[in-house]
């Protein structure tokens, strides 16, 4: 074993040693100054955990706003967005936040499969509904002339168009 032999005239072997560098290496990264952060950024911090917690938790939409307004790219955020404007029937604007989400995380579990969702409801909340006849009106044109010419559109005889008017030359 390899022995040193301090100014003091003590000795200290090789095991020793290398136990009093690493200590003196781990007690210095330790007194390290780390980087100093400000009251703002701690309280900005605290607040998009805070509202990222309400989105999730409480569909919040507003805290989903503003949590994502401090973090744009975090596709769980805009999941959660997108979950919360679902449950408030704004359908469009949450198909818009699902696809935002799947093109910044496309292997995210289940994403595909509320976009779908999403999707079908819009398609279903977005399709007319074809004007009908009452039966009331249909018995009514039955029984008076006036009422059929008047549901045919030639109420005075006239038959009406959207076609200019033939004009006269001079």
């Amino acid at each position: 074993m390899t022995r040193w032999i301090h100014g003091s005239g003590t000795e200290t072997s090789m095991p020793t040693a290398t136990l009093l560098v690493l200590a003196y290496f781990f007690v210095s990264m330790a007194a390290w100054p780390r980087e100093a952060t400000s009251p703002a950024a701690t309280k900005a911090a605290a607040a998009t955990r805070r509202d990222a917690a309400r989105c999730v938790t409480q569909s919040d939409v507003d805290a989903c706003n503003d949590a994502i307004r401090r973090n744009p790219s975090d596709p769980a955020l805009l999941v959660a967005l997108a979950d919360a404007l679902i449950h408030a029937k704004r359908t469009a604007d949450a198909v818009r936040y699902y696809r935002r989400a799947a093109a910044l995380a496309p292997h995210m579990p289940d994403l595909a499969a509320k976009l779908s969702a999403a999707e079908k409801r819009l398609a279903s909340e977005r399709t007319p509904v074809p004007a009908r006849r009452t039966v009331q009106s249909a018995s009514r044109a039955a029984v008076d002339p006036q009422v059929a010419r008047a549901s045919s559109g030639m109420a005075s005889g006239k038959p009406y168009s959207n076609a200019a008017p033939e004009t006269q030359s001079h």
